[in-house]
């Protein structure tokens, strides 16, 4: 019988207990468990409840306990930039906070005056936003400067998950390019950098690559749970595990990991930190095996969960989507990656604001509200594909839509007839599926990251979407 691998997916909205094997070389996918996740409002501070995510960790192993699939081994993978602080103890120090939070207003221009955009971008490769760690940190240094000076090891979100359940301390290379302190050249942390910052340098630890065992587990959480596994570090920043899922035809290697966010891009073996690359506000993310991920954070389907969240959900994902097919021929856009609809106090509101002000069509139905959402999603992925190209000096043909937002059909289609290329969407688990493939890799079931590919392909349905007369937003 072939082994059982789990994969513990954990997105800002949810996260999954997924069951995989190998059988008659194609992946099975079982999913066991699922829960709720969401940052809270404590005191005007937004943050993630760690106990409480550790305690679903722990109830979805149970579940496994219950079915009699022991796996045998487990990797977490998150979202990136947030943080844990933690003592020599390993005791967390104050609050973990989550990206939304607005400490880090106006951190950037306290970063720059220390190093300047330009050479901060050429240094790390990383795109600007507000929440990176590297302003998450700099706030610490200016709002909370004794937590950061009792701290001993700062771990990212998934390698906290790790240390609990084994004890062990160890950071994983891909989630911590997304701090914005990592070195593309030499694959570390740039320490350089860290002490011109004024940030504690023994608190990173050394980088560890996707496929790293951690340990076993702790004795008393094995006794909780009922069995033993080894914990292995997949390429814990959830887009890197998406895109390891997917699944190539040819060489086209143009993608959107489509989710809470839309994470557009293409893979490269190098970074690039050019003028263009920067003022394209593109990153360059670590990925699995040391490839790059040359991409754009597009705001994605946030945008509709709030909508949705402040309709009290009396609507499922699949009735927008009809309802804006419905009132397709609502005319108004907005810039779906402008700043003002990252934390909004209402999602709704904003967007007829940003409507009237520059006098469009105000929405008035859920339909036409939906149908703003999308089609201006799929406006910025046609932009963003002719940044893309002028970048990279590439012509492409396929792009791959992978992850829980590729289920949306109006919105693919959107997207073909947004950039003119032919869509390939699915598979919708493709973060869950990268995970597992770090450890069927590392266990030998399969041999590397193609055979994976090519293994993904046969296992997993994919949709196409051809563009209607190849119409370019």
């Amino acid at each position: 019988m072939s082994n059982y691998y789990l994969a513990v997916d954990i997105g800002a909205s949810s996260g999954r207990h997924m069951l995989f094997t190998i059988e008659d070389g194609k992946m099975q996918m079982d999913e066991i468990y699922r829960f709720e996740n969401a940052m809270t409002n404590v005191g005007g501070k937004l943050l993630w409840d760690t106990k409480k995510l550790f305690n679903e960790i722990k109830n979805g192993m149970k579940e496994c306990k219950r079915l009699g699939k022991i796996p045998c081994s487990m990797s977490i993978d998150t979202w990136g930039v947030d943080y844990v602080l933690l003592d020599e103890v390993g005791q967390v120090l104050g609050d973990t906070y989550g990206y939304r939070d607005h400490r880090t207003d106006g951190m950037d221009e306290e970063v720059y005056k220390i190093i300047s955009e330009e050479e901060l971008y050429n240094r790390v490769g990383i795109q600007k936003a507000i929440f990176n760690t590297i302003y998450q940190l700099t706030a610490d240094k200016l709002q909370r400067p004794e937590v950061l000076k009792e701290a001993k090891t700062l771990l990212m979100i998934p390698d906290y998950l790790n240390f609990l359940l084994t004890g062990v301390r160890a950071s994983e290379y891909t989630n911590a390019t997304t701090t914005g302190l990592v070195n593309p050249h030499t694959k570390q942390w740039d320490y350089q950098l860290i002490e011109m910052l004024g940030l504690p340098r023994e608190i990173f630890l050394e980088l560890k690559l996707p496929g790293n065992e951690v340990g076993n587990l702790r004795d008393e959480i094995k006794e909780e749970v009922g069995f033993d596994l080894k914990v292995l570090q997949c390429a814990s920043h959830d887009t890197a595990s998406a895109v390891m899922a997917m699944p190539h035809l040819g060489n086209e290697g143009l993608y959107i990991s489509s989710g809470t966010w839309s994470l557009m891009g293409v893979e490269n073996t190098e970074a690039l930190t050019r003028d263009c690359d920067r003022k394209s506000n593109f990153t360059n993310e670590g990925g699995y095996d040391y490839r790059y991920r040359y991409l754009k954070n597009i705001m994605g389907l946030w945008m509709i969960q709030q909508v949705r969240h402040e309709a009290n959900d009396a609507l499922s994902f699949a009735e927008y989507a009809e309802l804006a097919a419905r009132a397709n021929s609502f005319p108004s856009l907005v810039n779906a990656n402008d700043e003002r609809f990252l934390s909004p106090k209402n999602m709704t509101e904003e967007i007829k604001k940003a409507c009237a002000e520059s006098r469009q069509q105000v929405p008035s139905t859920s339909g036409e509200m939906a149908a703003v959402i999308y089609k201006s999603l799929a406006a910025c992925y046609g932009n963003t594909i002719k940044e893309i190209s002028a970048n990279t000096g590439k012509q492409y043909e396929v792009l791959h839509i992978i992850g829980g937002g590729c289920k949306n059909r109006y919105l693919n289609q959107l997207t073909a007839d947004a950039t003119g290329l032919t869509v390939l969407a699915g598979p919708s688990e493709a973060t869950a599926i990268g995970n597992a493939m770090v450890q069927m890799i590392e266990d030998g079931a399969l041999a590397d990251l193609m055979a994976a590919r090519e293994t993904v392909h046969k296992s997993f349905d994919i949709e196409v979407f051809n563009p209607k007369g190849g119409e370019r937003c």
